[in-house]
Parts: C-alpha cells; structure tokens; sequence
C-alpha cells in the first residue's frame, strides 16, 4: 500500500483536495491525473487519546481501506479517525468509508 509520507505530499492534498465527513472517518480527497498511482495516509490526533488509543484507531482504519479496496488510482486520500473510530470495528467505518468514497466520485471495491 503506497502511502503518503511528507509534510509536502500533506499540504498538496489538503490544499487543493475536497473534505468529506462521518461520524466513524474524516476524508480529504485530491483527485489527480489518470495516470497517477492513489496513495493513502492515516490521521489520529493527539487530541483523540493516548498513543495505545491513536495506534487502535489507525489499525481499524488500515483493515478498513483494505477490503475497501484503497488506495485506488488517481486519488490521494487521507483518512482521519475519529472518536467513534476506536469503538467500531473495521467492517463498519469500511461502510462509512465507501460512502465517503461515492461522494467524492471515487470508485471503491
């Protein structure tokens, strides 16, 4: 899973992409050139929890984009946990997940 690393890859995508919202996961989404390979990254904050908490939510998310089939080409994507992310289980913030991905015109497996 290709992954996106630098504060400069960070700023691209918040930047010139588009936000999406649930209660389970937040989105940014900046769509790219066809040619582009989608990358991914995953968000908690520290304002969530300790580093135990912030470590569950980003695992959930991670087995979540999975079977959602992320990254998908074309499509940077940075996926932020919320507090709701930590209690779910990754079948459904993947759910929430693809609805994300619908709204932002991202086909999804």
């Amino acid at each position: 899973m290709e992954t996106i690393k630098s504060k400069r890859e960070f700023e691209r995508v918040f930047k010139g992409g588009r936000r999406y919202s649930h209660p389970l996961v937040r989105a940014t989404v900046l769509l790219g050139d066809s040619g582009d390979l989608g990358r991914v990254a995953f968000v908690a904050p520290k304002r969530l929890g300790n580093a135990v908490f912030r470590n569950r939510c980003k695992r959930v998310l991670r087995e979540a984009a999975r079977s959602c089939g992320l990254p998908v080409h074309n499509a940077d994507v940075i996926l932020f946990a919320t507090r709701s992310t930590h209690g779910s289980n990754p079948k459904e913030v993947a759910a929430a997940m693809r609805k994300l991905m619908e709204r932002a015109h991202v086909s999804c497996a």
